[in-house]
């Protein structure tokens, strides 16, 4: 503990990027999205003592506690900004069918057919009168690994 002490008393910035570096290897390989902005409060800590601002340790410590509460704080809005909650997450694919046409593939027979959306072909289910093949139906909601669809209007 007294060499890490020793080197802070000597170099701060070296012990900053050091714990900056650390924090940004944990979230690149847990993909957590909560360490890249203590991460980033480090690496600002540490250009700060790069450029010769002592301020001391405890002094330290706190601005890097708030940086992080504020960077956390501020990325927080900025996602709730960009991803809406009432929109599905970007990267669910099968939210992101819901409401979609789909072109039925294979006929329906007792409610259980296929169709083609996205990309992909589905099992899908209808209750009522299913179109024929060929024709369209709308995605109202997955059930496990099928989707529930209706008739288009």
């Amino acid at each position: 503990m007294n060499a890490v002490l020793d080197i802070y008393a000597s170099q701060p910035f070296w012990i900053w990027l050091a714990v900056g570096v650390l924090l940004l290897a944990v979230e690149a390989a847990l993909a957590t999205e909560w360490l890249l902005w203590p991460a980033v409060a480090a690496g600002v800590v540490a250009v700060l003592t790069a450029l010769g601002l002592r301020m001391g340790l405890a002094v330290e410590v706190g601005l890097f506690a708030a940086l992080t509460v504020l960077a956390t704080a501020l990325s927080r809005r900025l996602i709730q900004k960009v991803n809406p909650a009432d929109h599905p997450d970007i990267n669910d694919r099968d939210l992101r069918l819901v409401g979609q046409r789909a072109r039925v593939v294979q006929a329906f027979v007792e409610g259980r057919g296929r169709v083609f959306v996205s990309g992909a072909e589905w099992v899908a289910l209808i209750d009522g009168d299913a179109p024929p093949v060929g024709g369209s139906v709308v995605v109202d909601r997955l059930e496990g690994p099928s989707l529930k669809v209706r008739r288009e209007a």
